[in-house]
């Protein structure tokens, strides 16, 4: 297996797609033979008063204030999926990847008819799906993590530094941005500041607080090595993906995903998701999402139910001198050149052209396509942002109202049916192709209701009820309304659907009073 040059997502038991990487000639014992040699060459040449300077500490920063304030505010979080969904032959195909096996080590799957095995409960017949770490953001149990930690999950478990354990709810999750909000039923928690991920610095010293490998409350130091950090071209001006990371080499490895990157006042300035690694584990560079991004992401669940994203409306390539020499762009070294401008899209609407170059967005400057993800991902359907762009050697700077995908300012809130206990939202693109279905609506924030007493659980994905086929949640609405409004006495919901694990489920939901 080559795990040359990948990209990791570092909740244990994940690994994305590849990403080009410099690969280095040679073992380690070559490379260490070359830098020994190449060290006591350099030392023959250079004076003795030169050498002194490097038997002194290369510094005296204190990181314990910062260490002690953060470690009892992020958590760790195990994920459990039910055993049958490891199945051989229910197994989805991303479990199937040598790579989930890399990371967990080979699965136990059951091969036995289910009539074979005694009977257990539902915990008890849950196998672990994966770990990762969290970040408690207000005493009464709201925790920020990554999607990837419980994505497929069935049931969460989170652990406070106290040893504390609970069941976790999903309140909301953003694949685009790979961020997850959870809540336990607690109180009184301790919690980290948000701290300001613009004011850090590339150079600034900053702390990694997670779990790796199952390692509690461990804490790693390192520098800002970048910002604004792409990590793969899928996002590449496509509203596919939100990637604008801050670069790190403080020591992340698995487990490590979710938890918290905090400057030295212990603020919360990124949330540590990937890492580049050649083996799976740590090799230098790690990456956090900022807190720009995860204020906005975390707030839009908790206030709406879900993310309220803002889109541009435009196709773009990222300025270069060869880009720069086929377009006949002058003086322009940088920059996204404009190549196509969506119909009544808020770009169109306040003058943006094709061949305009965008320089800066409410005065950041866009020099890349991570740049101005991040600026578009900070605002609503509705705000209003400035927009620096070059066009025939002229620079200008106009409004411009952010429109929807659809193309209006309108926000848009999560359905719900009050007596079922919970919110609906579309399957993502992902989840319908690992799953092999077209449609349907996902439970989300399943509190006590209909659903919850007939052993739904949160995740659940509902492709019919009654057998009719859902595909928005006006159909549970409409079919909702109708069952409760019928003259019919048993007036019941007959729910078909399948887990983000691949288990299906079936579940007869009693709406009489």
């Amino acid at each position: 297996m080559n795990l040359y040059g990948k990209i990791a997502l570092v909740g244990a038991g994940v690994l994305v797609g590849a990403v080009a990487a410099a690969t280095v000639a040679g073992g380690n014992n070559s490379i260490d033979t070359v830098t020994r040699d190449t060290m006591q060459s350099a030392a023959s040449s250079v004076p003795d008063e030169f050498l002194t300077v490097a038997q002194h500490p290369g510094t005296t920063t204190d990181f314990t204030k910062a260490a002690e304030s953060t470690i009892n505010g992020v958590v760790s979080i195990k994920s459990f999926a039910s055993a049958p969904s490891y199945n051989q032959q229910s197994m989805p195909e991303a479990f199937n990847d040598p790579f989930f096996e890399f990371f967990f080590g080979p699965q136990r799957r059951q091969q036995t008819p289910r009539r074979q095995q005694p009977q257990r409960s539902d915990e008890d017949s849950q196998q672990p799906l994966g770990l990762g770490s969290g970040v408690i953001l207000s005493p009464d149990g709201y925790i920020v993590t990554n999607n990837h930690v419980i994505n497929g999950a069935d049931r969460l478990e989170v652990t406070l530094n106290d040893n504390r354990t609970f069941n976790a709810t999903v309140i909301g999750n953003d694949p685009a941005t790979d961020l997850a909000l959870i809540k336990i039923d607690a109180t009184g928690l301790p919690t980290i500041p948000m701290g300001d991920s613009d004011a850090l610095k590339v150079g600034e010293w900053v702390l990694a607080v997670g779990n790796p490998f199952g390692f509690t409350s461990t804490v790693t130091t390192g520098i800002v090595s970048a910002k604004a950090r792409s990590i793969s071209s899928s996002t590449q001006g496509r509203p596919m993906g939100i990637e604008s990371y801050i670069q790190t080499d403080a020591a992340v490895n698995p487990g490590n995903s979710g938890g918290a990157l905090v400057n030295l006042n212990g603020e919360l300035v990124g949330i540590n998701t990937a890492i580049y690694s050649q083996t799976g584990n740590y090799a230098g560079y790690s990456f956090a999402i900022p807190t720009s991004i995860v204020t906005k992401i975390v707030t839009d669940i908790r206030q709406y139910g879900q993310v309220q994203r803002a889109v541009l409306g435009i196709s773009y390539q990222e300025v270069t001198p060869r880009l720069a020499k086929d377009k006949g762009l002058k003086d322009i070294n940088s920059g996204l050149y404009v190549a196509e401008v969506s119909d009544r899209s808020s770009a169109m609407e306040a003058g943006i052209k094709p061949g305009d170059v965008i320089t800066a967005i409410n005065g950041h400057p866009t020099h890349n396509s991570a740049q101005l993800l991040e600026q578009i991902a900070r605002h609503r359907p509705g705000d209003e942002i400035n927009i620096s762009y070059v066009r025939d050697g002229k620079i200008a700077t106009v409004p411009v109202t952010l429109y929807n995908s659809q193309g209006s300012t309108k926000i848009t809130a999560a359905s719900s049916v009050n007596d079922l206990g919970c919110a609906f939202r579309k399957v993502n693109e992902e989840t319908m192709r690992s799953l092999r279905i077209s449609g349907g609506l996902q439970v989300t924030g399943l509190k006590d209701g209909k659903l919850k007493d007939a052993g739904v659980k949160d995740g659940f994905i509902i492709l019919y009820i009654n057998n009719e086929r859902v595909g928005n949640v006006e159909d549970i609405e409409r079919i909702h309304s109708a069952i409760t409004k019928s003259d019919q006495a048993d007036k019941v919901m007959f729910l078909t659907g399948i887990y983000p694990t691949g288990k299906k489920a079936y579940y007869a939901v009693d709406l009489a009073q």
